[in-house]
């Protein structure tokens, strides 16, 4: 989703945009003193900064540091991500793909809004930014109250009423909503009781995406990545534990159980985050920069979300008059397909504070040149993912959930579903990484959610059409075509509602690795045809695809390869030249 100085969250915050703009790109091994007359040099000092704090004088964070708490992030996210396979491995294994699974993943649908609204997007999207100005605003000694402190008293237990009420209508009006969702379920009761145990997510999932946005703005990584072990694992014990006498039940019980862990694996590290006492003292002056939460600002994102997560609600819907196990098809398939952008993004979870803090500096050029290389990287990481997918989708499938009461026929419908799911993974990965530039400045800004509301009608009508001649694939083949349309939107928008990103350069370098996945995806599907056992199919695959990708990726020079390439195999003959003079 770390090392030490990631885990612990060293900087305080960001210096103001008057102790300058630019910032130091790494941070040398230097203790900052001289050996000459035993004081402190000031450039030493600086980078004597950046190695404890992650940091230099300008708040700026080192490369280092982001690279550390990016593969922190990462391996956190490979870890939740397995776990939610695994617990979907035994929700196939315990319950396969029938009446009874379809309507647990209605009433999945509450956990599954409630972590886009809340966590991933709605909440990280309002309060990082809100939290990288009181950063800011502390580092600067601009105010007599701790400005950190202050956010939290005044947005914290409004929140938290919020969530309560909220979680208390969704379980009070659990008939009607299982209603609207699936009005094609023949029994809905089982996804009435369902719904009401995963409506409490609503209040714990807020205070988890609360306490992730605070922690991520203080440079905080570890406990805001682990969210996700916990919130799997207990899912995992309720099913073993309860399956044989609860049904699918025992998953939403998981959930509501999950749901708090998530918030309390958190909850020690924000409290001693807020018990630091700030550098500098306060200096009383005006309330200066002060950027308050406003209604308008937060019903944008929370509408942004909405209409993002409303994709699944229009699948379901239309998937509840499929044939029973369609539902379960989408969901499996959907799940493998977001590995890669889920993986992918973890660049943007630890960058997204890093853009916010820029900003909140005045520091724009910093910020266009974080989101124009972002785009670049994740695009490349999660278009070799939609290869991999592409090229051995039924080996994939075979391979993770074939077993128990999940088919052979269960594995070629979802792997189908699959391979049309990949079509649209470049555009939900574009939309993820690309809506953080728009709110990252802590502003008001509805051209997202515009731009989403017209991928989510297009969703819709594109799936009303499709689902007749092609089932599940028609709705997976809709998603596709509706968040594709929105990736588009909001790229040629960014320039004009956003940082002023140079558009048609990135697009530019975005067709790069489009090319080689293609490439590469032909290639792996050749080869894993030609293999009969999955794990050698799934094995020999991903070793041509990332080959071959690798290969074009270097003859297309995709984001610097050439360069990148040629400074590693330089640093390794150095390293050689160095060993073997040792060495005589």
């Amino acid at each position: 989703m770390r090392p030490a100085s990631a885990a612990t969250g060293a900087a305080s915050g960001p210096a103001t945009a008057a102790d300058g703009a630019s910032a130091a790109k790494g941070a040398p091994a230097a203790d900052g003193a001289s050996a000459a007359d035993g004081h402190l040099d000031p450039a030493a000092a600086d980078r004597t900064v950046a190695d404890r704090t992650g940091a230099d004088r300008t708040g700026a964070p080192s490369g280092r540091f982001l690279a550390r708490a990016t593969l922190l992030s990462a391996l956190l996210s490979v870890a939740g991500s397995l776990l939610g396979l695994g617990r979907d491995q035994a929700l196939a294994h315990l319950f396969g793909a029938g009446a009874g699974t379809d309507a647990f993943l209605v009433a999945w649908t509450v956990p599954e809004m409630a972590s886009t609204l809340l966590i991933e997007d709605g909440m990280a999207f309002v309060l990082v930014p809100a939290f990288s100005v009181a950063l800011a605003r502390r580092a600067a000694g601009s105010v007599a109250r701790d400005p950190v402190r202050a956010l939290v008293a005044a947005s914290l237990p409004r929140l938290c009423l919020a969530f309560a009420a909220m979680a208390v209508l969704l379980a009070a009006g659990a008939p009607a909503l299982v209603g609207v969702l699936a009005p094609g379920l023949p029994d809905p009761s089982l996804a009435v009781a369902c719904t009401r145990l995963t409506a409490t997510c609503v209040f714990s999932f807020g205070l988890a995406g609360y306490c992730s946005a605070a922690l991520r703005a203080h440079r905080t990584f570890l406990a805001p990545g682990a969210i996700y072990v916990a919130y799997n694992i207990a899912i995992i014990a309720a099913m073993v534990v309860l399956g044989d006498r609860w049904g699918v039940r025992s998953a939403a019980l998981g959930v509501a159980v999950g749901g708090f862990l998530m918030a309390a694996v958190q909850a020690p590290s924000l409290c001693r985050r807020l018990a630091e006492r700030p550098e500098r003292p306060a200096a009383a002056r005006g309330q200066d920069g002060e950027r308050p939460l406003t209604l308008a600002l937060v019903s944008a994102v929370l509408l942004f979300a909405l209409c993002r997560q409303s994709q699944v609600l229009i699948e379901r819907y239309f998937a509840s008059g499929l044939p029973a196990g369609a539902i379960s098809h989408l969901n499996y398939a959907q799940k493998i397909g977001q590995l890669p952008m889920s993986l992918a993004l973890m660049l943007c979870v630890v960058t997204f504070p890093v853009l916010a803090q820029a900003l909140a500096r005045g520091d724009t050029r910093r910020a266009r040149e974080r989101i124009e290389r972002d785009l670049v990287t994740v695009t490349c990481i999660a278009l070799l993912g939609a290869a991999v997918i592409t090229a051995c989708a039924p080996q994939i499938v075979q391979l993770l959930f074939q077993r128990g009461a999940f088919t052979a026929g269960d594995t070629a419908a979802t792997a189908a579903v699959l391979r049309v799911y990949t079509l649209g993974l470049l555009g939900h990965t574009l939309v993820g990484a690309l809506v953080r530039s728009y709110f990252s400045a802590g502003r008001t800004t509805w051209y997202p959610t515009g731009v989403m509301a017209v991928g989510m009608v297009t969703t819709a009508v594109v799936g009303a059409w499709a689902v007749g001649p092609w089932g599940a694939c028609g709705i997976a083949a809709a998603n596709s075509v509706g968040i594709t349309l929105t990736a588009l939107l909001l790229l040629r928008g960014l320039g004009r509602h956003s940082v002023a990103v140079r558009v048609r350069r990135t697009v530019a370098e975005l067709a790069k690795p489009v090319a080689a996945a293609v490439g590469a995806a032909g290639a792996g599907f050749v080869c894993a045809g030609r293999l009969a056992s999955p794990p050698a199919a799934v094995g020999a695959a991903c070793l041509v695809v990332t080959a071959v990708y690798l290969l074009l990726a270097w003859i297309l020079d995709v984001a610097g390869a050439r360069s990148t390439a040629s400074f590693v195999l330089l640093s390794l003959r150095r390293s050689l030249t160095r060993l073997d003079s040792h060495g005589r």
